[in-house]
């Protein structure tokens, strides 16, 4: 069973971004969803439009698992009335990370693109926020 990503951002344009530089380092090998900006088009963020990313890849052949990845506070209190929205059986499957936001959205498509579990994807994830850019 895979992982799904979902990125959430104040910013359609971001999380799009995100998305597109995840999926091209894992040549698309993992499903990944970007829900950015607020119903209006501005910037925040969309609870409902959480909760239809998440229970699509949750419904996705061979997806196990959905980590849910956040750029800024507000986001994560969508996030978190999301799975509260979810059915009992996406919500199960759900986790949020606390990782940053792109760096984590890479190391944790990377480490779902060799197979790992979602214990493995998170940490990959949080763990990127100790990486040094600059050596």
């Amino acid at each position: 069973m895979s992982v799904g990503l979902v990125l959430v951002s104040h910013s359609a344009r971001l999380a799009e971004g995100a998305r597109e530089l995840v999926e091209q380092v894992v040549q698309g090998s993992v499903p990944v969803a970007a829900v950015g900006g607020a119903e209006d088009g501005s910037l925040g963020t969309n609870a409902l439009a959480i909760v239809s990313a998440v229970e699509s890849l949750a419904a996705a052949a061979g997806v196990g698992a959905v980590l849910v990845l956040m750029d800024l506070g507000s986001a994560v209190l969508s996030a978190e009335t999301a799975l509260e929205q979810l059915s009992d059986e996406a919500r199960g499957r759900t986790r949020m990370v606390d990782a940053p936001f792109v760096e984590g959205a890479v190391a944790a498509g990377v480490e779902a693109s060799l197979g790992s579990d979602a214990d493995a994807v998170a940490a990959a994830a949080e763990a990127a926020r100790g990486q040094p850019k600059l050596a």
